[in-house]
């Protein structure tokens, strides 16, 4: 048998590995993700995402559109026609109406409302904020049975607490009064859910050490420090508590019988309960008027809250 020379072993050897590597069947290319690249399945995946975003668009911007249309059309015509399209206009006329109806009850239920949702959102969340950051920043006996019963306290509707409340403002006599709408709404346990992900994810604690290492105070450090760090995050959670205080329905509606003191959420259900002393197309024009704040203030503080539903979500 002929003895191979190195030269003809390594030649060999090259050849049998071009020749098995020929016959292996050619590996299937890998996306990034590890993912097989397929074009037709990431057009499909993508065709499926873009389909539930625009049916979502459409099932959440169809009324706030119909309402518009609805609005500038001449009174009386609001069921008439096609009710996407515009046919007519008569919205300044609209307007007026509105503010005609009960001698222009309709701007002092905006305001009870702005009053009602601006302070509530505001103090609602200074208070988010001092409890979310005690819980994500100080360890004591009962922190984690504190976060646990203010989950829980996420999990159990609002709506459950109405009766409850009205018997006790009825016990304290705060019924008629503007406290009995600012007292339950200034408590957010969303919101001190937030705060806690917010400053446990995006203050660090070699800061706060160093802030007691300039020998600045507990309080001083969270004002002058935390909160600007979590300045995002408190947009946040004073946007979703200025808009959950503004639709709030049932607990106004029970605690506040004095017109005067209503906000127009329980205003405009009045009016349509009216037995047309009060036209529809008018509560319709109201109802399109009463979202405009709420437009508002998202548009003024998108930027801000934009980042805030991304503090923390990277480490």
């Amino acid at each position: 048998m002929p003895t191979l020379s190195p030269h003809d072993l390594r030649q060999n050897t090259l050849g049998t590995a071009t020749l098995v590597s020929a016959t292996r069947p050619p590996r299937r290319q890998r996306s990034r993700d590890g993912s097989a690249a397929n074009p037709m399945a990431g057009f499909a995946s993508r065709f499926g995402v873009m389909a539930v975003l625009l049916i979502a668009a459409v099932y959440f911007l169809l009324p706030i559109w119909w309402l518009l249309v609805a609005s500038t059309k001449p009174a009386g015509r609001q069921f008439v026609g096609n009710g996407l399209w515009f046919d007519g206009f008569g919205l300044v006329e609209n307007v007026t109406a509105v503010f005609d109806v009960n001698n222009g009850v309709f701007g002092r239920w905006m305001l009870n409302s702005v009053f009602y949702a601006g302070t509530a959102a505001l103090v609602g969340t200074v208070l988010s904020a001092m409890a979310g950051y005690a819980i994500a920043k100080y360890s004591f006996k009962g922190r984690g049975l504190i976060f646990g019963a203010v989950l829980a306290a996420v999990l159990i509707p609002k709506v459950m607490f109405t009766l409850p409340l009205f018997l006790m403002f009825n016990q304290v006599g705060l019924l008629n009064n503007p406290l009995a709408v600012l007292l339950p709404s200034v408590v957010s346990p969303f919101g001190v859910y937030l705060a806690r992900v917010f400053a446990a994810q995006s203050v660090p604690d070699e800061l706060i050490e160093a802030g007691r290492l300039d020998g600045a105070g507990e309080f001083r450090i969270f004002r002058s420090v935390s909160m600007r760090i979590m300045a995002p995050a408190l947009v946040t959670i004073f946007l979703f508590q200025f808009v959950e205080v503004w639709n709030n329905y049932l607990l106004p509606a029970m605690v506040l019988n004095d017109t005067s003191l209503q906000p127009v959420t329980v205003g405009l259900v009045g009016w349509a309960a009216s037995n047309g002393n009060v036209p529809a197309g008018t509560v319709v024009v109201g109802a399109f008027l009463s979202i405009i704040p709420l437009v508002i203030a998202f548009l003024c503080l998108q930027r801000f809250w934009r980042a805030g539903l991304t503090a923390g979500a990277i480490k």
